[in-house]
Parts: C-alpha cells; sequence; structure tokens
C-alpha cells in the first residue's frame, strides 16, 4: 500500500482560478492543504523549489493586471531569476495561480479540468 500523498494548494482564496481547482479536488475527494501567498508569503526557498519543477515563464503571471501595474525596472528586474524571486515575494499576487503541489514537487500551474484529470487521477 502507498502511502498517502500531500497535495498543497498555493493562491489566494478570492481567485476565480484558484476556486476552480479547489472545487475540482474537492468534487475528486482529493485531500489538500491551502497555503494563502497573500497572507502567509512565500520565501525564496519555496521559489526556488518550484522554479526546479517549472520554468520561470510558467510561474510568472506576465498577463494579470498587477504585472501591468509594475514599472518597466520591476518588469526588467524580473527577467532574470534572483530578480523574478524577489518580485514574487513582494507582489505574490505576480505568481500564476494556483500551484499545486505533490509531495513538495509541482504537479500544476494553473488550472484546467483536463489537466487536473490526467495528474491526479489514481
Amino acid at each position: 500500500m502507498t502511502a498517502p500523498k500531500e497535495i498543497v494548494v498555493y493562491g489566494i482564496p478570492n481567485c476565480d482560478t484558484v476556486k476552480k481547482a479547489r472545487t475540482w479536488l474537492n468534487d475528486h475527494s482529493h485531500d489538500y492543504a491551502f497555503h494563502d501567498f497573500k497572507k502567509a508569503g512565500v520565501g525564496p526557498a519555496l521559489l526556488n523549489a518550484w522554479l526546479a519543477d517549472v520554468p520561470l515563464d510558467t510561474l510568472l503571471n506576465r498577463r494579470g493586471t498587477t504585472w501591468r501595474a509594475l514599472s518597466d525596472e520591476q518588469k526588467a528586474a524580473a527577467e532574470n531569476q534572483s530578480g523574478a524571486i524577489a518580485l514574487m515575494m513582494e507582489n505574490p499576487s505576480v505568481i500564476k495561480r494556483p500551484v499545486v503541489t505533490v509531495d513538495g514537487r509541482v504537479r500544476a500551474v494553473g488550472f484546467t479540468s483536463d489537466e487536473y484529470a490526467a495528474r491526479f487521477s489514481a
């Protein structure tokens, strides 16, 4: 018998995409912990671990209103990993949501029901 997997959903509770992901996981009987990264924050170790699993372009949301409100200098600083990590720690809303980890490894960024069915079905 395999040990149960620890699923953590990182995001903000009022984000529509996070709500869809959480609903899908609930509807498919997946237990998970929720980490509100606006309240609990995200540190450099966590962000570096995520970036070991997914490219920066996947993790950094360059389409959202938070990104568009940044200065050109802030956007330019995010072109390298250390600058992007500093920006994501300061403005967690620029992280694409949700980030879902299983046993500490990123399994999904964002949400589509087809992707979740493929990644989280037994």
